[in-house]
């Protein structure tokens, strides 16, 4: 289903979004009307709307349309795009006065498969902000998909890890878990880990890969996903740590939305 403000959108403003593509979004796990990191969530979209249009935004009002499309029962993702459809290519400097797209589609069951994932050297425009331009994050997933890998994972110029398109990174030495530092979106998962698990942050360069004993992908559709091979290094496909860590996530009572 697809909601824009509370009722049924338009074709027309989704053919503005498609053309312009300018605005930002957060994807909620909703389990049983309850959200993981609700209130993350909302911090974001307000952060990221001041960031990308200058206003304010109604979190609550956001939050009642999400609670509107988000399913009764059942696990399902709700996405909350917000743009503004009278912004476009010639006019994309005028005042904003953005619009709530409430999007919504089912949840895998967790957990997945562990990832295979290749390493590329790229940063996404303003990596702080979770925008809806996904043309070079899924680009290389493409390529990397083309190859025989699930996924990429991008490192910048000083070969530092960072993240993956759509998901954080993390990895297990001598039973820590090690965040990389460098210039990513702070997941919602990721943070609650974080709150959860005891954790250091140190850079994590692509030659430094073989010293770690296992490493993972989060965010709010995957949990907590193994990685089992970066580029020609490997892991195992099971670790007490990254288990402990999917329990620990899971367990989270989360919100009501």
């Amino acid at each position: 289903m697809a909601e824009l403000n509370g009722v049924p959108v338009d074709l027309g403003v989704l053919q503005s979004l498609a053309l312009t593509n300018y605005g930002h979004f957060t994807s909620m796990r909703v389990e049983d009307g309850r959200v993981r990191g609700l209130g993350l969530h909302l911090e974001r979209l307000a952060r990221d709307c001041r960031a990308l249009f200058d206003v304010e935004l109604d979190v609550e009002r956001v939050r009642e349309f999400a609670r509107r499309a988000a399913p009764e029962s059942e696990a399902g993702i709700v996405r909350i795009t917000v743009f503004d459809p009278a912004l476009d290519l010639r006019h994309i400097g005028a005042d904003a006065h953005p619009q709530v797209l409430v999007t919504t589609r089912p949840a895998a069951a967790l957990p997945l498969a562990p990832l295979r994932v290749r390493s590329v050297v790229y940063t996404r425009d303003m990596p702080e902000v979770k925008s809806v331009g996904l043309f070079g994050s899924l680009r290389h997933r493409r390529a990397a998909q083309r190859a025989g890998f699930d996924d990429a994972l991008f490192v910048d110029e000083e070969s530092r890890v960072s993240e993956g398109g759509t998901w954080n990174v993390g990895f297990v030495r001598d039973g820590q878990v090690i965040w990389p530092e460098a210039e990513y979106l702070t997941g919602t998962t990721m943070e609650l880990l974080r709150q959860a698990h005891e954790h250091t942050t140190e850079p994590v360069r692509r030659d430094d890969l073989p010293g770690f004993d296992a490493a993972f992908a989060t965010n709010v559709a995957i949990g907590v996903r193994a990685i089992s091979q970066i580029d020609e290094v490997t892991f195992p496909e099971t670790h007490d740590v990254i288990a402990a860590l999917a329990k620990k996530y899971a367990q989270l009572p989360g919100d009501l939305l």
